[in-house]
């Protein structure tokens, strides 16, 4: 059993000063904020989170619960009253009487044999089991969640950055080609041309600076506060390729492994439980019961005089119930229990299908991504390349103006592309770990090393 399972109070805890912690690194590191950062804020601030961690809490007080039920309960009960009346013996005058009276009595039941119970007790236990299941579930979806919203944010980011560049070299050839053409070595429509693109790349550079916006907003979403910018991949890194690098392996441990096959299973034990339950509703049942108590009369309206009664008494004994017959009300919770048993059965099936099916599609992700991420590298290489001749044969008369143009734009979109490339390759590389059920902040930990400030 995990310590988050043994001890999920101190965990909320934990990491909420783990929040208010990574929070004050944060301002004082206001340049970039990286993953873990912004993973351990979420962890202390998203509001989906708390929902899931509230419910994991309320679903590990059914097994109590259920113990309850076979353990001995015990009852005080009492009672003091005064009755005043009128009351005429042997044909005398009506005369009024009253009689005080007071009563206690303690109670202790301990079921002996009741199967009802014991079962309720094992339901119980696999209902938590499940619980914890789809808790760690949503810890997963936690992580996918950061992780999407923090690379879709880097890729906004670059975009940014791409499209500062862009302009920034759109105006320099402005000027290239309106001096060209007032030395007469270039025409007015590269003179007009230069500006139109350098325009377009204005317009470009607004509106990647808002989708910016709004992406970080997402991650303020999660976190509660707000992040200006965010740590880069550093330079020449190398994406990691999935351990075992087959997919087979993966997809067998994701359809025994996965949070929501798991959560499932337990689900289906539970019902299995839920059936024998409905079954012992037939069954007798045998209880102890003894009781202790007192009472007091301070006389009797029966009788004419007054006399006091004082007893004290205790009993103790075996209580036997045999049900007979509750107008089908047994039957139907058993005809219930079948019916929700083939369901469940039915939702693990497809939820081992659908975990093995996310899987494999993770890993065709990753592998493609690598393969994508090699080919955008060698084109943004190549794209340099270009540009760097492009802008030698103008120089040179070689080339015109729109040719380097074309040039840098499509260094741009190459290294747009690459960016994005890569990010999503690391984000399906966690996804094919969450469908494993293996994804944790030790995997956050790993791809945040990659990262730089």
């Amino acid at each position: 059993m995990r310590f988050e399972q043994v001890c999920p109070g101190w965990l909320l805890f934990v990491r909420r000063v783990t929040g208010v912690l990574v929070l004050s690194a944060m301002a004082l590191h206001a340049d970039a904020a990286d993953l873990l950062e912004i993973y351990r804020l979420a962890q202390a601030n998203d509001p989906t989170f708390a929902v899931a961690f509230q419910g994991y809490e309320a679903a590990q007080e059914k097994s109590p619960q259920a113990l309850a039920g076979n353990l001995p309960t015990v009852n005080l009960t009492g009672n003091r009253n005064f009755t005043d009346a009128q009351a005429s013996f042997n044909g005398s005058a009506p005369a009024r009487q009253g009689v005080y009276a007071w009563t206690w009595a303690v109670q202790l039941t301990q079921p002996i044999m009741r199967p009802q119970n014991i079962l309720a007790y094992y339901e119980s236990e696999a209902q938590v089991e499940s619980a914890a299941a789809e808790f760690a579930q949503a810890e997963q979806d936690m992580i996918l969640r950061v992780a999407q919203a923090y690379f879709d944010a880097l890729v906004a980011q670059e975009t940014v950055v791409s499209a500062e560049v862009q302009l920034q070299a759109m105006q320099e050839q402005g000027v290239v080609a309106r001096r060209g053409y007032e030395l007469g070595t270039a025409s007015i429509t590269d003179s007009d041309e230069a500006r139109s693109k350098a325009e377009q790349a204005r317009a470009q550079l607004i509106a990647a600076r808002n989708d910016l916006e709004t992406k970080l907003t997402e991650i303020e979403k999660l976190t509660g506060k707000p992040v200006e910018t965010l740590a880069s991949l550093k330079p020449a890194v190398v994406i990691p390729k999935p351990d075992p690098f087959d997919v087979s392996p993966w997809v067998e441990q994701a359809k025994d492994n996965n949070p929501t096959v798991r959560a499932q299973f337990s689900a289906l034990r539970a019902a299995g439980y839920t059936v024998t339950k409905a079954k012992a509703e037939n069954f007798w049942t045998l209880d102890f019961v003894g009781s202790y108590g007192a009472n007091y009369s301070s006389g009797s309206l029966a009788f004419p005089t007054p006399y006091e009664t004082r007893i004290k008494s205790s009993v103790a004994g075996i209580q036997f119930t045999v049900p007979i017959f509750a107008g089908g009300l047994n039957s139907s919770h058993l005809r219930e229990a079948v019916a929700n048993q083939g369901k469940l059965s039915a939702q693990l099936e497809e939820a081992r299908r659908k975990a093995g099916a996310d899987a494999r599609q993770a890993y065709a992700g990753i592998v493609n991504g690598v393969s994508q991420a090699e080919a955008l590298q060698s084109a943004v290489e190549s794209g340099e390349s270009s540009v760097k001749g492009n802008r030698a044969g103008y120089k040179l008369g070689l080339r015109i103006n729109s040719d380097v143009l074309n040039a840098q734009q499509q260094l741009f979109v190459s290294k747009r592309d690459l960016a994005k490339a890569k990010y999503d390759t690391l984000l399906q590389g966690l996804k094919l770990k969450a469908a494993a059920g293996v994804l944790s902040e030790v995997d956050v930990q790993e791809i945040n090393g990659l990262f730089g400030r």
